[in-house]
């Protein structure tokens, strides 16, 4: 297919990359405090609240979704990336391993195309631009045309604070005019590709010839065994079903709940501001997300509980903070059990042994989400366990609310960012949380070491025959 692409345009984009190489080789030779530094300048001149506030209003007006107290507590996000960053070498050597004579040097990647979702304008270009800073990279950020004029602003605070402190701007810039064929165009053109997003995005960046990281859907699914503390469950839901109108890819979307504690988790969840929909009520929202094939439709995706009832033809309270349905059945053809992307969640029920718990997880995982991210609200260490063995995903968060917590928080040890791996379940090169060390190259040096070599005997155990090696 022909490129939509004008040749003003690919001179305009070139001309973008080569201030890129420049800027990044100005600062290659930057030592680890200027280095630091920079990168405490950018995280707090956009993640500052009086800045952040403004930024995160104009991000929910410009692109209609997402709800305006939560994209402001998204800043602590950049917060936890800066922390991360700040505890960690980048220049020189960054880590030593003396029993094995392994010295890594970091070395910086170049230039970064950044691709950036709709659902994250403001928080996306924060956190990617503190990594690339940190590992002296250059970043051209490329974001979704519903958010192209938030993108833009974000990304313009942060090279007037890389002004300020004598380094180049064009470290950081932007596609001001934002296309799918102009983003396929700079994929092809820079040295690694970034892709938080929809499966399409990654797979363009997967598709480009670069060397890209892309992150996978999401389908979150908590299992809630007889152990659980209830409440602590039903408040953790509530927090991450509700984040910015359910739009990530973490929000809850699935409780597999033991019987023995089910009716008491609906109580607890009402409690929390769940408005429980009719069976009636259920089938008209199946019509206004999905459409007969099961794909998403755009129009209910992180909208509020009541637009989504709207949507559907009813109405409910204020009061109400997500809508959950009863779910029956799992499998593809039922599309609650799929990723929901709004304020809109699925309870299912299991009875008997944890091992029929397990089993609904796999197979809600087969409708979508593989590789993503799941958890469990028990005090049962085996549980716990026998799901981290058995769950196909690259995530498991114990007690808490997976959407705070998956990609980093100050409560647990998980690598803060905002763009997660899944795998090869999810179309991923790597199943982890994409941080600091995917933003550089690295420089071994090996040293020579006493000799390290088993005998033969050792090595292979009782199938080694000593007449085979005669």
């Amino acid at each position: 297919m022909m490129s939509k692409v004008t040749a003003e345009q690919i001179k305009e984009l070139e001309l973008m990359i080569a201030k890129a190489k420049k800027a990044a080789a100005t600062i290659e030779n930057y030592d680890q405090a200027k280095i630091d530094r920079l990168c405490q300048a950018v995280a707090w001149a956009v993640s500052n609240l009086q800045t952040w506030k403004v930024l995160a209003q104009e991000a929910v007006t410009e692109t209609g979704l997402g709800e305006y107290a939560s994209k402001v507590n998204k800043r602590n996000k950049v917060r936890l990336i800066l922390r991360d960053c700040l505890r960690q070498k980048s220049v020189g050597v960054i880590e030593e391993d003396p029993a094995k004579g392994l010295v890594k040097y970091g070395k910086p990647v170049g230039v970064i195309g950044c691709l950036v979702p709709t659902t994250n304008p403001c928080l996306t270009p924060a956190g990617q631009a503190v990594f690339a800073v940190k590992a002296r990279d250059a970043m051209i950020f490329s974001p979704h045309p519903r958010a192209k004029k938030v993108t833009a602003k974000t990304v313009e605070i942060m090279r007037l604070a890389l002004e300020k402190e004598g380094a180049p701007a064009d470290l950081l810039q932007v596609i001001t005019n934002p296309s799918i064929d102009l983003t396929q165009e700079l994929m092809q053109r820079c040295d690694l590709v970034i892709a938080t997003g929809g499966k399409a995005m990654v797979k363009a960046a997967y598709s480009s010839g670069t060397p890209a990281y892309g992150s996978g859907a999401g389908n979150s699914t908590m299992i809630i065994d007889e152990t659980a503390d209830v409440k602590e469950a039903a408040l953790n839901t509530r927090i991450s079903k509700c984040s910015d109108y359910g739009s990530g890819c973490s929000c809850d979307g699935n409780l597999v709940v033991h019987a023995a504690v089910y009716d008491e988790m609906l109580q607890a969840l009402k409690d929390e501001g769940a408005y429980e929909a009719t069976l009636a009520e259920a089938e008209a929202l199946k019509k206004v997300l999905w459409d007969e094939q099961g794909h998403r439709l755009p129009d209910t995706v992180a909208i509020s509980p009541q637009q989504l009832a709207a949507a559907a033809g009813f109405n409910i309270d204020s009061k109400y903070k997500f809508i959950m349905v009863i779910g029956d059945k799992i499998g593809k053809e039922h599309f609650f059990s799929s990723e929901k992307l709004t304020t809109l969640l699925t309870v299912f029920k299991y009875d008997g042994e944890f091992e029929n718990a397990l089993t609904m997880m796999r197979a809600i995982y087969e409708v979508g989400g593989k590789g993503h991210s799941c958890g469990i609200y028990s005090f049962n260490d085996e549980h716990i366990h026998r799901l981290a063995m058995a769950a196909p995903v690259s995530r498991i968060m114990v007690r808490q609310p997976q959407n705070k917590a998956n990609a980093g928080a100050a409560t647990n040890g998980m690598p803060a960012t905002s763009s997660m791996g899944c795998g090869t379940w999810g179309g991923n090169i790597v199943s982890e949380n994409i941080c600091l060390k995917h933003y550089m190259n690295t420089t071994w040096v090996a040293r020579p070491i006493p000799e390290d070599m088993p005998s033969l005997q050792e090595l292979f155990g009782e199938y080694y025959d000593e007449q085979l090696e005669k």
